[in-house]
């Protein structure tokens, strides 16, 4: 069974930054593209930043210039590194590989 563990959440001021790590286990990591979405309070998910098996990255438009994804196939992890966070950003973070999605992290931006 696949599992994706995520970390690196927390509680950050506006303008500041935190990355977010999901590593995987029991899958040939690198042959797959990632996921990370998130979920508001009371919103859908939403996909934030895909990376796939090549490393070539996407991008949702709200985080475009802020949000970074990367991927280490040596440590089966993927990164996501979020600058100039906004309160907006506030949310769920989860990863996505093929259907299996990990637990989430909470994001909270707040003065």
């Amino acid at each position: 069974q696949v599992t994706l563990v995520e970390s690196g959440g927390g509680l950050v001021q506006p303008g500041g930054s935190l990355r977010l790590s999901c590593r995987v286990f029991r899958t040939v990591f690198r042959v797959y593209g990632v996921d990370w979405y998130r979920q508001a309070p009371g919103k859908e998910r939403e996909l934030v930043a895909t990376i796939t098996s090549a490393g070539s990255t996407i991008y949702t438009d709200s985080v475009k210039g802020r949000f970074t994804i990367s991927r280490d196939n040596a440590r089966n992890t993927v990164y996501l590194q979020m600058n100039s966070l906004k309160p907006e950003d506030t949310a769920v973070y989860y990863c996505k590989l093929d259907n299996n999605w990990g637990q989430g992290t909470q994001v909270t931006v707040s003065s």
